[in-house]
């Protein structure tokens, strides 16, 4: 691979650390805007939901505008997005007469670019003239998950240092990371998606293949396997580890988030010796394993560790599914990858709505709404089974 294209990789690694503090700093505020500014925790909660609604839009006009004016012009607005977004964040309150307006416009700002960024950072780094894809898509996703991390140590650490009041400084800090990656993007090369002269498919002509599909429900299901425990993590920790909520928010999501990261680092390390078909496979069966242990095993430990399990289980999930489309038809281009992440991030919502909805109509039996979250796992399975076959098929026509 040309060198050079080692910097766009770090340029997407730097992305997808963006897209962490987008998704995680926010939410460690919460309870100082309803102190600070008086906001009901009722309307304060709907910011997580407004980000993630505003990101699957995203998601979708993404098709009509990225091919038009370029990748480079796309990733510079998306990072321009996301430094506009906490610098509002830190004035736009205090600006308005209701301090939730200015809140949910910075919050508008920056989700516009962690939905960007959801959809062209991977196609970015799928270009690049690497040897084994699959590698470097699987590190590229694992630093969403060191970025999660930072956001939450680096973010605790400075407000038990200096105080949760000055929380506007430590947004500015986290708005020089786009800033910065912003300026590198301006420089590093990035290569098209598309060979020349050709197109890329169209939105009809992907859904009118059958694997495309198969791939969208894996993507949704690879998805809800990951949030529909993440979601859960810091209850699994207080219980299962007699611990305070303070801790129990800091030690579940953030083992989730290790060893999440570490299966992605460890197939970004040793990718080309393992076959993607077989690591997805094996992933699914521990997936479904942790399931079972969080719901049947009576022990909160054994259902702490069955939380752990999960973490280390979906790491493969979202950029193997992700690199499987690739490789599928390598026309999918900015289409396919933008319709991808709308799935996953369905699935993301998906996957705890239908274990909170379970559990409520089992008398709130958290454990009942687990059992039934093993069907995602179960499905992805199916998808990946399914795939290999229509593969093997077409390789066979295409000898």
């Amino acid at each position: 691979m040309d060198k050079s294209y080692n910097k766009t990789l770090y340029a997407c690694f730097i992305g997808y650390i963006v897209q962490a503090i987008v998704n995680n700093f926010v939410p460690l505020l919460f309870l100082t805007f309803h102190s600070s500014y008086g906001i009901p925790m009722t309307q304060i909660t709907l910011l997580i939901t407004f980000n993630f609604g505003l990101q699957l839009l995203v998601d979708i006009l993404s098709v009509t505008f990225v091919d038009r004016i370029g990748y480079r012009a796309s990733v510079i607005i998306a990072h321009l997005c996301a430094v506009m977004g906490f610098v509002f964040l830190t004035v736009l309150p205090d600006m308005f007469e209701n301090a939730f307006t200015g809140l949910l416009v910075a919050v508008a700002v920056y989700a516009v670019g962690g939905g960007l960024l959801e959809v062209l950072v991977s196609p970015i780094v799928e270009a690049c003239p690497t040897k084994n894809k699959e590698k470097a898509m699987s590190l590229l996703h694992s630093f969403y998950c060191w970025g999660h991390m930072a956001v939450v140590v680096v973010s605790t650490a400075f407000f038990h240092l200096f105080g949760i009041e000055n929380w506007k400084i430590m947004a500015c800090v986290w708005a020089i990371v786009p800033f910065a990656n912003l300026i590198f993007f301006t420089k590093v090369p990035i290569a098209s998606l598309i060979d020349e002269g050709e197109k890329g498919l169209t939105i009809g002509q992907l859904f009118r293949k059958k694997i495309f599909w198969v791939l969208m429900v894996m993507m949704i299901c690879a998805g809800a396997s990951e949030q529909a425990v993440s979601q859960w993590a810091s209850a699994f920790a207080e219980t299962g580890l007699h611990v305070s909520k303070t801790i129990g928010d800091l030690a579940g999501p953030m083992l989730f988030a290790f060893l999440m990261g570490s299966a992605r680092a460890f197939y970004g390390k040793y990718g080309e010796r393992i076959d993607l078909d077989e690591f997805m496979i094996g992933s699914s069966v521990l997936c479904i394993i942790s399931y079972l242990c969080i719901s049947l095993v009576p022990s909160p430990i054994v259902g702490f560790i069955g939380c752990a399990l999960c973490g280390l289980s979906v790491g493969i999930m979202w950029p193997g599914v992700f690199s499987k489309a690739a490789a599928s038809d390598a026309r999918g281009g900015t289409a396919m990858f933008a319709l991808l992440a709308l799935a996953g991030d369905v699935g993301c919502a998906g996957g705890p709505t239908v274990v909170g909805m379970v559990s409520g109509a089992w008398g709130n039996n958290l454990k009942v709404g687990m059992l039934a979250g093993v069907v995602f796992p179960v499905i992805l399975l199916i998808g990946i089974y399914l795939c290999r076959v229509w593969n093997g098929e077409r390789n066979r026509r295409a000898n």
